[in-house]
């Protein structure tokens, strides 16, 4: 079976896309993880499938790179939305449906993806560090030297810990660089290493990140494969509103992989 696929990524969270909107491709956990591998397969932090959906312009099917089927992936929405515009589906603002619950997306003139997030309504303290869902659930730490982190090490102790390691969390090392500005890292759950970006990673950890206690934030956000923002409203130190990620999605390259 041939499966032409399309190759994108978005500040280095790289996704392998499937049109699935005529025929679903016949992809299991195994085949899947086998497309991901970057010495056996084609490469990637995830595999998508865009497929027709009543009601919205499309919908986004997300698999992490072990071929288990996952959660809301903020960067891979932001490529997705990008490729469905290649496809010549083009909208001023578009709509569409993902693991957890409707999305809409913009596309900048300046070609960045103003991608929304779903509100998030409930942020725990642990110590000293944050467990909150924004479409995938993120454990948040700050630390200093993030550079030089050991966050792979770090992010597969908490990762797999009496709490999270039935379910998994994505763990997310954070540095403030100054009163508007981040930087993350992030260890992926799926992927079980760390990653260039998260977008729902960035995005959890820009919200704990606010500099206005209430009213409008913006939260400028380095990561190993490039900058991303992150806009919302924060309503209380647990609730937040009318978030965007915002940064940019890019098309890699094309081709046709025997499975």
């Amino acid at each position: 079976m041939l499966l032409h696929f399309y190759k994108y990524q978005g500040t280095g969270n790289d996704f392998i896309i499937v049109d699935g909107r005529e025929k679903m491709p016949e992809l299991d956990q195994h085949k899947i993880a086998k497309l991901c591998d970057r010495r056996f397969g084609i490469g990637a932090d995830g595999l998508m499938i865009l497929r027709n959906y009543p009601g919205y312009d499309f919908e986004m099917k997300y698999y992490n790179a072990d071929g288990r089927e996952g959660s809301m992936c903020g960067n891979g929405g932001r490529c997705i939305v990008r490729f469905a515009h290649s496809l010549g589906i083009h909208r001023d603002n578009y709509h569409f449906l993902a693991a957890d619950g409707d999305h809409d997306a913009e596309i900048d003139v300046d070609g960045q993806i103003r991608l929304k997030m779903n509100d998030v309504e409930h942020v725990k303290l642990t110590g000293a560090d944050f467990i909150l869902n924004t479409g995938s659930p993120h454990y948040v730490k700050f630390v200093n030297d993030i550079k030089e982190y050991g966050v792979t090490d770090e992010g597969k102790v908490i990762r797999n810990s009496s709490p999270f390691v039935k379910e998994g969390i994505n763990v997310n090392f954070v540095e403030t660089v100054d009163d508007h500005t981040i930087f993350v890292r992030t260890f992926e759950r799926g992927v079980e290493a760390e990653t260039w970006s998260c977008g729902t990673g960035v995005t959890a950890s820009a919200l704990v990140s606010a500099h206005n206690e209430v009213g409008f934030n913006q939260v400028d956000v380095k990561t190993l494969g490039g900058h991303l923002s992150v806009e919302y409203d924060r309503v209380s130190d647990s609730e937040y509103r009318n978030i965007w990620l915002c940064g940019p999605a890019e098309f890699v390259f094309k081709g046709v992989f025997d499975i």
